[in-house]
């Protein structure tokens, strides 16, 4: 084993890493609020300004996936759309499978400069996360309860704020609405059957009212509908831990573009194509089980260096003051000094295992639990 990879499997590195992106976070966050004054005033200004924030936080994450642990993302999709990339406003649609599933939806709008100004329909409850939630926030992300009555006036204006966004977005849609497990799959197929839809092998049933909603309010803003489908090689299912260990995946994601123009207007035929999008989804998920590939030409985006460099500039301001206070408590002596540094070290560690475990799949949310639930 050699020396980088030995590091990368050593907890007081992890706790490093987790500290940089901590601490450049809140700071980050402050920036954020700060910046608040310039919307009355410049409004597109304060949209530049928090987009390039964003980008110097979520970077760090996707710094993790490129450079620490150098998994590849390869592209399966036509040239017509290869070329379109990062040059049009678009609504993604991704398949809600994997713990590190967004990373890798990140991974690519980082290559295409779209990371800042990247966007998702999010559940509320993550408005209240550090850092995360916090973020989002400046970014006028959408954030929805997932009760249609309450969120539906929310959700419009959200998404109508958009429509004069001055940078290239990629707003991103999980239709389905929460992670795949089979639990959930089970029900979900048991409710696709009583309303009388065809049974889906690898997706849950799609959530309409999300999509049919975006599509509505974005017309005019959106030029397309990219369909995402995700899967790794060998049959991996990646965790965030096992990126930090540094671990290495091969990423595999299908891209077709349908032109806004081809979803239909009406709220029900728009309901139906998505249904019969997922269905399609569920036919290249299971081509991708038996060859191992997805069908189009591949392509393989080079990584960037900002990612890296963005990263080491962090590391470099916040671990020198660090470092000088460690040396400074343990040279003191003073029992009560190093006491409370280890305490530090305990609630910085319990404190970044948090953030990492909002991205497992089995502390996902209870949607699409419910059916479940009242049946139990």
């Amino acid at each position: 084993m050699g020396l980088l990879a030995y590091l990368k499997t050593q907890f007081v590195v992890h706790l490093l890493i987790g500290f940089v992106f901590v601490v450049s976070g809140l700071l980050i966050n402050f920036v954020q609020l700060c910046t608040l004054v310039l919307w009355p005033i410049n409004k597109q200004l304060y949209r530049r300004l928090n987009c390039r924030l964003a980008y110097s936080l979520w970077s760090q994450l996707v710094m993790l996936l490129e450079w620490w642990s150098g998994t590849e993302c390869t592209l399966f999709t036509d040239q017509a759309t290869w070329n379109r990339f990062g040059k049009e406003h678009v609504v993604i649609i991704l398949n809600h499978n994997f713990e590190i599933d967004f990373l890798c939806g990140w991974t690519m709008s980082e290559r295409f400069g779209m990371l800042g100004s990247s966007k998702v329909l999010a559940k509320r409850e993550l408005l209240y996360v550090p850092l995360i939630g916090w973020t989002w926030y400046f970014l006028e992300i959408v954030f929805c309860k997932r009760k249609w009555e309450e969120d539906r006036d929310t959700v419009i204006q959200g998404l109508k704020r958009l429509s004069d966004y001055p940078e290239y977005m990629w707003f991103l849609l999980y239709c389905e609405g929460t992670r795949f497990t089979e639990k959930k799959h089970r029900v979900s197929m048991e409710v696709a059957v009583s309303k009388g839809l065809p049974v889906l092998k690898y997706h849950l049933l799609p959530r309409t009212k999300g999509f049919t909603t975006a599509v509505q309010c974005l017309r005019g803003t959106v030029a397309a509908v990219y369909d995402v489908t995700l899967n790794f090689r060998g049959n991996k299912n990646p965790s965030l831990l096992g990126i930090l260990y540094g671990k290495k995946y091969e990423a595999d994601m299908c891209v077709r573009r349908f032109p806004l123009e081809e979803i239909p207007l009406d709220e029900k035929e728009a309901a139906q194509w998505l249904h019969k999008l997922y269905q399609e989804k569920d036919a290249l998920q299971e081509m991708y089980n038996q060859k191992g590939v997805f069908p189009g030409e591949q392509f393989k985006p080079p990584r960037r260096p900002w990612t890296l460099l963005n990263f080491l500039s962090w590391a470099t301001v916040l671990l020198s003051p660090l470092f000088s206070c460690v040396l400074g408590v343990f040279a003191s002596g003073s029992p009560l000094l190093i006491l409370t540094f280890l305490g530090f070290v305990g609630a910085a560690s319990f404190g970044v295992r948090r953030l990492i475990g909002v991205t497992e799949i089995e502390k996902g949310s209870s949607y699409g639990n419910q059916e479940f639930k009242k049946k139990e």
